[in-house]
């Protein structure tokens, strides 16, 4: 008992202490709010890793935007004294204004509403997706959250003057004394030898200073030693540039073949019918861009490929969310078929509006039919004698099946047959309704 006492005393340390010294927010090396940014300065890693994070959370379960949301209203901006989501009530001052809060506060009910529903959901559920998140923000701070935080307004403070010996300028030297050019006298003296031409060398003087190399005078005795010869200074060779690896050349190039082998791919006999749509061809080119901005983190390159992973990321999300099966179309789509096998077996929009209309079919009879909208409102009238087994639901919006009424977030009918107001008999109708995004109806015409 003790030990799950003392681990959730841990646990709680760690959360408190993540609050207390929790990242800000950047104004320069930002992308869009500073939130990778600020968590990459907290605690000394590579921003790009923090945004590739991201990106992959949003990618698999939504819960990177739902993170990114979240750091954008409680992390404070970089000298601001509280959090936008502080500020608004009062806790401090913000850099951010109150309205631009409130319009995050109003984007998040939706973004909130669709995360919790699994409209974002992949092959993760949106809450394994949150909980990986914080876990690994958890995980974060426990290793690195003694590190000393980088401050971008920080300049390199300048190297420290080492103290140098005193340099003295030589001593000036003696200048030499000329040398008066050597005439023999006339007529030698009578009692004197006539001198020889070589006979005659002239003393340098003395030096009565001491020599450049010995500055102090320390060695009297060797101040006739000729001068040190100082080496001329070498040249210093140039550095040499070292080239960084062309990352997102190679990414983007590796992408391009992949792509066109998924064209291939998909015009020839032998690939599976339906297996590579555009959610597959945009997930596996994102990858790949994701895998070449880890290695770029480590080699300093490729910085640049953000630039294709953020519409990237956007576009497979908006694909995977608004038709998670495939393209089915946009605009309004209005069937009124009046014979039972005229009556398609699916009738789909990926945006927009589906109106079908089954009370002109015969009075005897059966029909299975499928009725679906990623994004948009779903409207179906059947017969007033027919008897309907019908199922209806929507991730988000409002249900009104047959008179049973649902609203709000993952609003249900569960499958119940209705015999109409004349009882067994009729056409039978097996009826199947739904939209991600929107309404549905079904009424008796």
């Amino acid at each position: 008992m003790s030990g799950t006492q003392s681990g959730a005393t841990r646990i709680e340390d760690t959360v408190r202490d993540f609050w207390t010294t929790r990242p800000r927010r950047p104004r320069r090396g930002r992308k869009i709010a500073g939130v990778a940014s600020g968590i990459a300065n907290r605690y000394r890693i590579d921003p790009v890793l923090v945004r590739v994070g991201f990106v992959v959370a949003a990618i698999y379960g939504g819960a990177g935007v739902v993170a990114y949301l979240l750091g954008w209203l409680f992390l404070p901006e970089q000298d601001d004294q509280a959090s936008p989501i502080e500020s608004l009530f009062g806790k401090g001052r913000s850099s951010t204004s109150s309205g631009f809060t409130v319009l995050l506060c109003l984007i998040m009910v939706p973004v909130g509403g669709w995360f919790f529903s699994g409209a974002f959901t992949g092959e993760f559920s949106s809450w394994a997706g949150l909980l990986v998140v914080g876990g690994l923000l958890f995980l974060l701070h426990q290793r690195r959250g003694n590190v000393v935080p980088v401050n971008p307004s920080e300049q390199a403070a300048p190297a420290t003057a080492q103290p140098t010996m005193p340099v003295y300028p030589p001593a000036p030297q003696a200048a030499p004394q000329p040398t008066m050019p050597f005439t023999p006298p006339s007529g030698p003296p009578v009692d004197t030898p006539a001198p020889y031409p070589w006979a005659h060398v002239p003393q340098e003087e003395p030096r009565t200073t001491p020599p450049a190399w010995d500055p102090l005078g320390a060695a009297p005795f060797a101040w006739d030693l000729p001068e040190p010869a100082t080496p001329e200074p070498e040249e210093p060779e140039p550095p040499t540039k070292r080239r960084k690896p062309k990352v997102g050349t190679a990414t983007l190039g590796i992408a391009l073949v992949t792509v066109a082998g998924l064209a291939l791919a998909a015009n020839a006999s032998w690939a599976p019918g339906g297996w590579i749509t555009p959610q597959h061809a945009v997930g596996v080119v994102l990858a790949i861009v994701g895998l070449g901005l880890v290695a770029g983190a480590i080699v300093r390159s490729g910085r640049g490929l953000l630039a294709l992973a953020v519409p990237l990321s956007v576009v497979g999300m908006g694909l995977t969310t608004i038709s998670p099966d495939g393209y089915h179309g946009v605009g309004e789509l209005n069937e009124s078929p009046t014979s039972l096998t005229s009556v398609l077996p699916m009738y789909e929009r990926s945006v927009g509006s589906i109106n079908l209309d089954l009370t002109g079919l015969p009075a005897s009879g059966s029909v299975v039919t499928n009725v679906r909208a990623d994004v948009g409102s779903v409207e179906v009238r059947v017969p007033k004698n027919a008897d309907v087994t019908i199922t209806c639901s929507a991730d988000a919006g409002t249900v009104d099946c047959l008179g049973r009424q649902r609203d709000g977030v993952d609003p249900q009918v569960d499958q119940f047959t209705d015999l109409g107001p004349d009882g067994v008999g009729g056409v039978e109708i097996d009826l199947i309704v739904s939209t991600d995004l929107g309404d549905v109806e079904v009424r008796r015409g």
